[in-house]
């Protein structure tokens, strides 16, 4: 696997919600954990028009003005397809704003850059995406079709070779047989070419009448659903990367505060806790209730001290009902 070209860009969503402080968090983590990092780092902005009942951008001055600090520069771009909908379309619209020609890495804005990014191995020229992920879709339904269907439906009707995207090593049935990713971070060569056919796959998986995904729910799968689609029929796949460096030594995709303090390693908390100690970035991220609560009073401490990390319950559910019993989760 050849290595990392030397300059890759990096693309995150920011709204005028608790997006904004996560993408505060990431450019800081990036900075701090990455000094390697030669690229250009862009939030997507969505830009106010009919999909969204109000401005969707990011209006708080501080904000902006840490981030430009920390020299991230703000993308608008503008909502043709999803808007308010359907949001996670957000990260599919913006490719569309970024530079042609310049291989990029999105990743989710809930996320924290841990280690050095310019030394992940990247073959721009195979597209990969996170595994970090659960068997979330399709649900199969008593009268069919099954897992097999229901992919092999999609394959063709885009023209892709199915057989070509399973993994034998997975049992025939069973949801991993099956290329299927997390949406939390995706690279390709070029952001437009990737963007134009994740929207076209996107937006015919919604609005075209496909019988075998008949009593399937889309929402909020879409993204995930278009995705292995698309990084299929440019040549990528599950072996784009080795495992264990993105959502493992490099970055950490963490969803939620609460659960990043009950169940992540404790370099990812010191990573967490350091970049938000600067005054600077301290003041702007005490607008966001769970930052402020967990982080900066130190109460994810009281959560991290609920769990033992590396015996952590099986099911995500029993961790989050127990934050909840001591009245310390937020979101």
């Amino acid at each position: 696997m050849q290595a990392s070209p030397a300059t890759f860009n990096i693309l995150i969503i920011g709204q005028n919600n608790r997006l904004q402080y996560e993408a505060l968090l990431f450019a800081a983590s990036l900075r701090h954990s990455a000094p390697g990092f030669n690229g250009r780092l862009f939030v997507g902005v969505p830009q106010p028009g009919p999909l969204w009942p109000q401005n969707p951008g990011i209006q708080d001055p501080e904000v902006l003005e840490a981030l430009q600090h920390l020299g991230a520069e703000i993308l608008p771009f503008e909502t043709r397809t999803f808007g308010a909908r359907y949001p996670y379309g957000n990260k599919i619209e913006a490719l569309l704003a970024m530079p042609e020609n310049e291989p990029f890495v999105f990743f989710d804005t809930d996320t924290l850059i841990t280690g050095e990014l310019a030394d992940v191995p990247f073959d721009f020229d195979r597209p990969g995406a996170s595994l970090r992920v659960d068997g979330t879709w399709p649900k199969p339904t008593l009268y069919g079709p099954g897992y097999d269907g229901i992919w092999r439906a999609l394959y063709d009707r885009f023209g892709l070779d199915f057989e070509s995207s399973l993994d034998p090593n997975q049992p025939a049935g069973y949801w991993r047989h099956y290329l299927y990713f997390n949406a939390g971070y995706f690279f390709y060569k070029c952001p437009r070419q990737f963007g134009e056919r994740f929207l076209d796959y996107a937006r015919n998986i919604r609005d075209e009448d496909i019988p075998e995904l008949a009593g399937q729910v889309l929402d909020p799968w879409l993204d995930q659903i278009a995705l292995p689609l698309v990084i299929h029929s440019f040549g990528g796949g599950r072996d784009a990367l080795p495992e264990g460096i993105l959502d493992g030594q490099i970055s950490c995709h963490y969803r939620l505060f609460p659960m990043l303090y009950a169940r992540e390693s404790d370099h990812v908390v010191e990573v967490l806790e350091t970049v938000v100690a600067p005054n600077k970035i301290k003041k702007v991220l005490k607008g966001y209730d769970p930052l402020k609560k967990l982080v900066i009073q130190r109460k994810g401490a009281k959560i991290r001290a609920l769990f033992d990390q590396d015996n952590l319950p099986a099911r995500e559910q029993v961790i989050r009902k127990t934050i909840k019993s001591k009245g310390l989760w937020m979101r």
